[in-house]
């Protein structure tokens, strides 16, 4: 076996990698029709016109952050399918976006709806979640 050979991909690896592709493909379908069609595509969530008001009037740099959440989870999960190492890092930068955006709501702009606090769960732990798989993917040499 060469030198560089890197291990074969279990199967349940794949399965994760799809599977963070797919749950991140609907971060950005919120996130571009949040920027796109904001109207309609609130109204459709049941938001009222305070809620669009609100997210009309985010500063731009917190839409920045929270570009760099969803955008940066997408391209980890295009370099965890290609098996690159820097998966990991562009997990983490996702983790900063999130981080910044939602407690930069949570403690200083305070919509008028918050989200779910089942749904913010489950988005902080699928983001932290795909930081330690990929690290770890690359730690065991699954990554290359």
């Amino acid at each position: 076996m060469p030198l560089n050979a890197k291990p074969n991909a279990p199967t349940s690896f794949w399965i994760v990698a799809v599977l963070s592709l797919i749950w991140n493909l609907f971060g950005c379908y919120d996130y571009l029709m949040s920027q796109l069609s904001p109207a309609s595509y609130f109204a459709s969530m049941g938001m009222g016109p305070e809620s669009n008001a609100y997210m009309a009037n985010l500063p731009p740099w917190l839409t920045a952050f929270w570009a760099l959440g969803v955008w940066g989870s997408l391209v980890g999960s295009l370099l965890l399918l290609a098996r690159s190492r820097r998966a990991w890092l562009a997990f983490a930068l996702s983790l900063l976006g999130l981080a910044v955006s939602q407690l930069t709501q949570a403690l200083v702009l305070l919509p008028p709806e918050p989200a779910p606090m089942g749904l913010t769960i489950v988005i902080w732990s699928a983001v932290v979640f795909f930081v330690i798989y990929a690290r770890s993917m690359a730690a065991n040499g699954v990554l290359r």
